[in-house]
């Protein structure tokens, strides 16, 4: 790349143009830009995230860009409409939003206000998600928006259910177990009204990734054919087989290959053509979720990207309903799918900076052992016999020796001063090899541990496990890149350590091109002037994009590290306004989830504190800055400031 770094360079080390457009992209100043409708106005991330610290909105913090969500319903229901105007289709894409994606009030809210014009409803999997939706989305007279309702259902949610369809709901209740069904008509009968109902089908079509195995004989959810006869022909003896109106499936989130949901949607249709030929009621498809984001931006079918886009997906589906139906002369259905990622994964920005670097490519002192142990002295000629010709031999004569000093020192033959130096001494063997290595096109591969021992750990202010659960619990990939100095070149080559006491707290996986990468390329923390006793290291902040699809509700409370703030950000044209601040929890707000009471705890350390002065153990005047400090420390930020 040269020693003339470039925006460019950046563009392409961190394939930005891949996963982030058209939303994400890097300005003149070396700054991450945001454009909220994919195009037209910018806001610069760092100034913004500079601005929201003075109004005392600290890192860590999630950014929210609502515009965003706006600009991914059009694109998605803009690309439904020319695959229903070009093959011919004769009726509409109706689609809902999956509230499990993500139930922050805000998102839905917006979600619902963005969608009116399509008719775009919501899809809920629980009791409490039935909630939400049965208070949040507005009943459309035209009765084209829908609420689907799926998931495990007991007496309780099935009867709210099925009463909300007198309010206005254009309710339809997924059966996905057998036993729903005789509850359903059971509680038809009992308030004397008719239900909509769909069904749930278990597809041998095989899923790809994580969630291959949504469906398939042991899926968690849905019913194999016979049970769906068993459906039919029950309805057709109460006579209500008018009331099955929709079929559902769903392959499995992220499907990386196009082909994948080629099948499924062939397999489908013909459930579909079959159920309104033997007599249902059918009017709706429920393709499900599964439309992928790509987070590497390789444009492949590797689990963290996807080999088609948008047009594609719509174009496969309304082809092949269209190819099915016309065969047997089956009215086309209304088609609905639950995209809630391909929706809700760009909107949202993690923004944390980073606290701490361990940088073993830090300059490192080594003096001559003057009258030193044989070990010292063979691990310094060592260090003063490596070159281009043969640093592969001196790595392993510097492990050797390493080895053999640790071994002395465990038996008593050298001090732990001399051990240190050993250390040392190793240390900057491996440096000079690896930064020997840094210009080779080969390197050998038993030199691979070198590149990890060499690889710096920076410390980031966040927790893993509450704002980005997927990158431990499953290995799933987000784009992670500056905010700023962009416009030079990253010299540091890092893995991020969060501030968990858990050894699982990192991130050790990044985008690559086809690949994963162990290493993230960074830029050394930078010292401010001030004396060396005081000095800090200047703001670095770093970004973990198209994080808008799960992470936010699935974190947990690791170490007590609670929700972080959360800034909701309009466009306006040519500006932003800050429309909503949600601030994060304080360490109150995680004491009482565990079941401590604040006010219990505050009056045990006064009584710690007086017991203390009575026994002469500390001043009053310490006592009371100590308990001025633990009822602050109550209300502040369970992360660093």
């Amino acid at each position: 790349m040269g020693d003339l770094w470039t925006i460019e360079d950046s563009r392409k080390l961190y394939q930005i143009e891949g996963w982030g457009h058209p939303y994400f992209d890097i300005n003149e100043e070396g700054h991450v830009t945001v454009a909220p409708r994919g195009d037209g106005y910018k806001i610069d991330l760092f100034h913004l995230v500079e601005s929201l610290k003075k109004r005392d909105i600290h890192l860590p913090l999630l950014i929210r860009f609502s515009d965003i969500l706006a600009d991914r319903l059009h694109r998605l229901h803009q690309c439904m409409y020319n695959a229903i105007d070009r093959y011919g289709y004769q009726n509409v894409y109706r689609g809902v939003y999956p509230i499990k994606c993500n139930q922050h009030r805000q998102l839905v809210e917006a979600l619902v206000k963005y969608g009116k014009q399509y008719h775009f409803g919501l899809e809920v999997g629980s009791k409490p998600e039935l909630m939400i939706a049965l208070a949040t989305l507005d009943v459309d007279k035209t009765g084209e928006t829908l609420l689907i309702c799926n998931g495990y259902k007991d007496e309780d949610y099935l009867e709210t259910a099925l009463l909300a369809q007198q309010v206005g709901h254009n309710l339809i209740v997924v059966i996905e177990q057998i036993n729903e069904l005789f509850t359903i008509l059971k509680l038809s009968d009992k308030y004397d009204l008719k239900p909509q109902l769909g069904v749930r089908a278990k597809l041998q079509t095989k899923g790809t990734g994580h969630w291959g195995n949504s469906t398939g004989e042991k899926a968690k959810f849905g019913l194999t054919i016979p049970e769906i006869v068993m459906v039919v022909e029950h309805l057709r003896q109460e006579g209500k087989l008018d009331c099955l109106k929709l079929l559902h499936f769903h392959i499995g989130s992220q499907i990386s290959s196009i082909a994948v949901i080629k099948d499924a949607i062939r397999e489908a249709s013909q459930i579909y053509v079959q159920l309104y030929t033997m007599g249902a009621g059918m009017k709706y498809l429920d393709v499900g979720g599964g439309l992928a984001v790509d987070y590497d931006g390789s444009k492949t079918n590797f689990y963290a990207s996807k080999n088609y886009n948008m047009q594609n997906y719509a174009n496969d589906i309304v082809a092949a309903v269209r190819d099915a139906c016309d065969a047997k002369d089956v009215p086309h259905p209304i088609l609905i799918s639950e995209s809630g990622r391909a929706i809700a994964a760009h909107h949202s920005v993690l923004i944390f900076n980073v606290v701490n670097s361990n940088n073993p490519l830090l300059n490192i002192p080594i003096s001559k052992p003057e009258k030193a142990h044989p070990v010292l002295r063979n691990l310094w000629e060592t260090y003063h016999s490596i070159d281009e010709t043969n640093y592969q031999e001196m790595y392993h004569d510097a492990i050797q020796f390493k080895e053999e000093a640790i071994s002395l020192f465990n038996f008593g033959y050298l001090t732990l001063a001399e051990r240190a130096q050993a250390e040392q001494l190793y240390w900057a063997c491996c440096q000079k090899i690896y930064l020997i290595t840094q210009n080779e096109s080969y390197v050998s591969d038993d030199l691979n541990d070198l590149q990890d021992l060499m690889t710096s750990t920076y410390y980031i202010n966040l927790s893993v496990f509450q704002s980005a659960p997927d990158t431990w619990a499953i290995d799933q990939l987000f784009p992670i890149l500056p905010i700023h100095r962009l416009n030079e070149k990253p010299t540091v080559k890092a893995i991020l350590a969060d501030l968990t006491c858990d050894s699982d707290g990192k991130i050790d996986k990044f985008i690559d091109l086809l690949d994963v990468k162990h290493a993230l390329e960074l830029h050394p923390l930078e010292l401010n002037g001030s004396p060396p006793e005081e000095r800090k290291f200047k703001p670095y902040y770093l970004g973990m994009f198209l994080v808008g699809a799960y992470q936010e509700i699935m974190g947990n409370l690791h170490n007590l590290f609670g929700d972080i703030n959360v800034v909701h950000i309009e466009s306006n044209g040519d500006s932003y306004n800050i429309k909503h601040v949600v601030k994060g929890d304080t360490v109150t707000d995680v004491l009482k989830y565990v079941e401590y009471s604040p006010e219990d705890l505050m009056e045990k350390m006064r009584c710690l504190a007086e017991m203390a002065i009575s026994e002469r153990k500390i001043e009053i005047e310490h006592s009371q800055r100590l308990l001025k400090n633990y009822e602050r420390n109550l209300r502040s930020y369970t992360y660093l400031r």
